[in-house]
This record gives C-alpha cells, sequence and structure tokens, in this order.
C-alpha cells in the first residue's frame, strides 16, 4: 500500500518530465522542419513551442519541489510551489497568446501562401506528439498540471487549424484562413488561462476552496453530540487540492479528556469526507470568553 501510494502522489512529476521531454525533442523536429520547408508559420511556433519547453521545466521543478516534506521555514511544506509554476506558466501563456495575435490579425489583410505540403506533414505529426502528451497531463489533479495542459493543447489546436487550413488550401487559394484560425484557437486560451489564474489568486488570497460549503460544515458540526455552537471558522486551500480548517467548537458541557479526544476523531473524520485534508480544533467550555477578535 506505501508502494501504491508513493507511485500515486510522484505521478504528477512524471506527467510532467514525460510532456516536458515530448514537447522539447517536438520543438527541434519543427525547428528542422521549418527551416526545410522555408515555413516562417511553422518557425514562429518553433520559437512558441521552445517557450513552452522552458514553462514545462519549471513546472516540472516546482512539482518536484512541492513534495518536500515541512520544515520550520514552510510549516505546510513546499505544496504552494507547484501553484508557483501554474502561476508562471499562465503569464507565459497569455504572453504568446498576445504574440501570436499581434501576428495573426496583419496576417488577415495581408494573407501569405506557406508551404502547403510541408505544413500537412507536420501537422500531422504535432497533433500526435502534442495530443500523447496532453492526454498524459489530464489524468493529473494538481493546478500546476492543468496549467501545462493547457500549454499543450494550445499547441495541440495550434496544430490542428494548421492540419485543416492547410488541408483547405491545398485544394482551395484561401491563405487567409490560417491566421483566422489563429486568432480563435488564442483566445479561447486566453479565456482558459484567465480561469486559472483566477483560481490561483484565490488560493494566494486564501480564499475558501470552491467545492467546500462552510455552512455544511457547520451544520455538520452543529448536529454532533455535546456540541452547542461553532464559531471562528476559517477554510483555505494551500495548493488547491491540500485544504486547511480552523475552527472553535463550543461544548454543551464540560466533557472528560477521553471524550474530547473521541468528540474531536469524530469531527476531523468528518471534516476529511467534506474535503479538508488537515483540521486544528479548538474547544470551548459554555461559558468560556473567547478572546478572538472575529468570534462573534
Amino acid at each position: 500500500m506505501h508502494y501504491h501510494d508513493h507511485n500515486h502522489q510522484n505521478e504528477d512529476v512524471k506527467n510532467i518530465k514525460v510532456a516536458f521531454f515530448l514537447n522539447f525533442f517536438f520543438t527541434i523536429i519543427e525547428i528542422v522542419g521549418g527551416l526545410l520547408t522555408n515555413s516562417v508559420a511553422i518557425l514562429s511556433d518553433a520559437v512558441h513551442d521552445l517557450g513552452d519547453s522552458f514553462s514545462l521545466g519549471l513546472s516540472w521543478y516546482f512539482q518536484k519541489v512541492a513534495k518536500r516534506p515541512r520544515t520550520k521555514s514552510y510549516t505546510y511544506g513546499y505544496k504552494r510551489f507547484s501553484l508557483l509554476g501554474a502561476i508562471i506558466n499562465s503569464v507565459i501563456l497569455v504572453v504568446g497568446s498576445v504574440l501570436i495575435l499581434m501576428n495573426a490579425i496583419p496576417r488577415l489583410f495581408n494573407p501569405q501562401q506557406p508551404d502547403v505540403k510541408g505544413m500537412l506533414l507536420l501537422a500531422v505529426l504535432g497533433v500526435i506528439v502534442n495530443g500523447a502528451a496532453v492526454l498524459r497531463l489530464r489524468k493529473g489533479h494538481s493546478l500546476n498540471e492543468k496549467v501545462v495542459s493547457l500549454h499543450l493543447l494550445e499547441d495541440v489546436l495550434g496544430w490542428l487549424a494548421v492540419l485543416v487550413g492547410a488541408g483547405i488550401m491545398y485544394f482551395v487559394d484561401a491563405p487567409f484562413i490560417d491566421p483566422l484560425l489563429s486568432i480563435a484557437i488564442s483566445a479561447f486560451i486566453l479565456f482558459n488561462v484567465y480561469r486559472n489564474i483566477r483560481q490561483s489568486l484565490r488560493i494566494i488570497l486564501q480564499g475558501s476552496p470552491d467545492l467546500i460549503s462552510i455552512d455544511e460544515i457547520e451544520k455538520s458540526v452543529l448536529a454532533m453530540e455535546n456540541v452547542q455552537n461553532v464559531h471562528d471558522l476559517h477554510v483555505w486551500s494551500v495548493d488547491g487540492e491540500y485544504n486547511v480548517l480552523t475552527i472553535h467548537v463550543v461544548l454543551s458541557a464540560p466533557l472528560p479528556m477521553a471524550e474530547l479526544h473521541s468528540l474531536k476523531a469524530e469531527i476531523r473524520e468528518k471534516l476529511l469526507s467534506l474535503g479538508v485534508q488537515h483540521s486544528t480544533i479548538e474547544f470551548e467550555a459554555p461559558d468560556e470568553d473567547c478572546e478572538m477578535e472575529d468570534c462573534n
């Protein structure tokens, strides 16, 4: 069981590692292919993929750092380093998409005919390689993996656009199709990046996780025997997956230590079922004055 858990915990690192090498080696293929076909579009995408390779390498590193055990300096561990990788990658995605738009919009008004046969060949290869990396990362659950998968999804959609555009241009003289598809793909990527950045900022600002209901937590704890009231309830997430909670539980009557221990275990078990992995519970007597500023 321990071996199985260990493999499960490191699966995200392996996923990003595989995606990094797939993207890096295909970038080399793109550069060579772009030079051989004399295609500026493919060479431009090669530069974009080179930036993606940097992002993937950074994500791989941060995801490995996130597995380190907690220390005196980082008492919750390094889980949030994974979030840092997600934010950096989101910023790079925004910059990359804006650059694509800056090049694609002028080409709508001044379209250029590329090497269609070379585009078709590289497009098929691009869809296969980047598609394999996306499928690998879509198995993951961390926010870092989701943002990295957006990088590769952008590449897959980009190559699908090249494939469709090159296929049409092979039979019809319509070079404006390529920049038009590029604009649509960039808009799609920017929309998804916006959602991921918003989620990342919510975590950094210690907003309550979307999938956890504070009202449900209060209702569940209040329904337990010997609980009179709850207050000073705080819930936040370390990295989008590992959720933390602190709560003050007012007892209906003083309890012996053994019963307090049993009640605490019951509360933690319930909180775990509601998506809280780490909880700090403070018990108070019915007539005890709470010194916390936000107890009321």
